[in-house]
């Protein structure tokens, strides 16, 4: 694997931190997730979970597109890869299910949510609301929650790659 990713500056103000942090961490699962075939990024980790590299990153496309686009501007965006019928969709895989797809969905909700997040200052609020708890959101705490989003994920996938080829580190 190689280390390409950039980290926040150290000097920055408060948005381009939380910006920098964000955009390492969404550089951080692309990078585990390099070199592997479909079949390999398709692997789930350990039976019956359906935890796989793909998966996450299916995953990662529709909490982007949920907390960006559903509730800070409250675009009428549905559901990529689940249904109400099936909530764990994005983690459902099949061989149809390829790298290319997954990967340029994700991308697609990653440049939606810079272009929605430009237009807001960090103390302005979401547009949109929950669909569970009704609440609303700034933009400071999504950006903050997704930071932790990755964060998390970005752990199960180190597990996952050392799992797939024995690739360790950051």
């Amino acid at each position: 694997m190689s280390n390409d990713r950039r980290g926040p500056a150290t000097d920055a103000d408060e948005r381009t931190m939380l910006e920098g942090w964000l955009d390492y961490h969404r550089q951080t699962l692309a990078h585990k997730c390099e070199g592997l075939t479909d079949a390999q990024l398709r692997t789930a980790s350990v039976p019956p979970s359906m935890l796989s590299l793909m998966g996450l990153v299916r995953h990662m496309a529709e909490v982007e597109r949920s907390w960006f686009r559903r509730i800070l501007v409250a675009e009428d965006a549905g559901p990529i890869y689940y249904t109400d019928a099936d909530p764990d969709g994005e983690f459902r895989l099949t061989e149809a299910d390829t790298w290319a797809e997954a990967y340029a969905t994700w991308q697609a909700e990653i440049d939606s949510a810079r272009k929605n997040a430009a237009g807001y200052a960090l103390d302005d609020v979401s547009a949109g609301r929950h669909r569970q708890t009704d609440d609303v959101f700034t933009l400071r705490w999504i950006i903050t929650h997704m930071i932790e989003e990755y964060a998390r994920h970005n752990g199960h996938a180190d597990l996952l790659r050392e799992r797939l080829d024995g690739a360790t580190g950051e």
